[in-house]
């Protein structure tokens, strides 16, 4: 846990929520949190997630199990479409049900199918390992607001109905047979002595699909 300014240590690093803040005091540590650092502003106006790629957006949205909503948008678009769609992102129903992201031109469309030659907000159903997916709705960018929650809503219900939930072991070693592996922009594994070099264990543990980050490269629901 870090203070806003994101350099003072409020509590120490470990590998999980129960190692940092204790198995049944967990709640507690983050409401004394939030209360030593009350919002600035409230959580309508929080900015619109947006990834380092679509690569990157398509992986983890099939490890998190969640619709991908892209909004393919031209670049003199693209700012007006983060501020306009705050509402969107932030509105109770949608809020950590999906994950979002913004690209301009085509490249995209390689790994995707049903996906249209016109811009647009396109809502993503991404495929088992985050390799590919498919269209499931496609909005115009001038689309209303309630209009894109209403169609997100009815994917995510075709989405959830039909697809089945992973089960991190089999997801992994079903990975591994089939050769699936995502190069993440950070290399796997830890520093477990400070060095600044990452350690690797014996067992293929560098690798995706062996490391415990799931064939789809990244920790898997």
């Amino acid at each position: 846990m870090l203070a806003p300014d994101g350099q003072e240590w409020l509590s120490r690093a470990s590998r999980g929520p129960e190692q940092v803040l204790g198995r049944s005091g967990a709640t507690q540590a983050l409401h004394r949190y939030a209360l030593m650092y009350p919002a600035k502003a409230e959580s309508k106006d929080a900015l619109v997630q947006d990834f380092h790629s679509f690569r990157q957006a398509l992986n983890v949205a099939s490890a998190d199990q969640r619709v991908l909503v892209l909004i393919n948008a031209p670049a003199d678009q693209e700012a007006k479409l983060k501020e306009s769609l705050r509402a969107v992102a932030n509105d109770a129903s949608v809020i950590g049900r999906f994950h979002f992201d913004f690209e301009q031109g085509s490249d995209w469309k390689t790994k995707i199918s049903g996906a249209s030659e016109q811009p647009g907000i396109v809502l993503i159903h991404p495929g088992e390992f985050g390799m590919k997916g498919k269209v499931l709705k496609h909005l115009k960018l001038n689309a209303e607001n309630e209009q894109i929650i209403a169609t997100m809503q009815q994917a995510n219900k075709q989405f959830a109905a039909t697809t089945e939930k992973k089960v991190y072991s089999q997801h992994v070693a079903k990975g591994t047979r089939e050769g699936i592996y995502f190069e993440g922009a950070v290399p796997y594994g830890e520093d477990r002595d400070g060095d600044g070099e990452i350690d690797h264990r014996g067992g293929g543990r560098g690798r995706g699909g062996a490391s415990g980050r799931g064939a789809s490269g990244r920790p898997t629901r």
